[in-house]
């Protein structure tokens, strides 16, 4: 996405970073220093502002509240982020099997 790109098309961007770190931890509920400690845990790297300021988008945003949600539920921060990136590699895996499912039942389907 550019700088020339629409504001509305930025909005609905998921990964459009939109979020200052203050008004990112605000709609969490939680502090600046979680998103820090999800950040050196390496489970979302915001983008920086040309001030340096970290930027969060949507996207980013859903996966630090799962992750609070974990650390809320008794689990250290650490073990959160990594269950989280398992769950995501988990769904993205079980995403390609299902393409390539129906990949194979549509070749087979179309050679019968």
């Amino acid at each position: 996405m550019t700088a020339d790109t629409p504001l509305s098309g930025r909005l609905d961007d998921d990964d459009y970073p939109a979020y200052t770190m203050g008004r990112a931890a605000e709609m969490l509920g939680t502090t600046p220093g979680f998103l820090r400690a999800i950040g050196e845990a390496r489970l979302i790297t915001p983008l920086r502002s040309e001030g340096g300021h970290r930027r969060y988008s949507r996207y980013q945003l859903r996966i630090a509240a799962r992750a609070r949600e974990l650390v809320d539920q008794g689990t250290p921060v650490e073990a959160a982020c990594r269950i989280v990136i398992l769950e995501d590699q988990l769904e993205e895996a079980q995403r390609l099997n299902a393409e390539y499912r129906r990949a194979a039942a549509e070749q087979r389907d179309g050679s019968s």
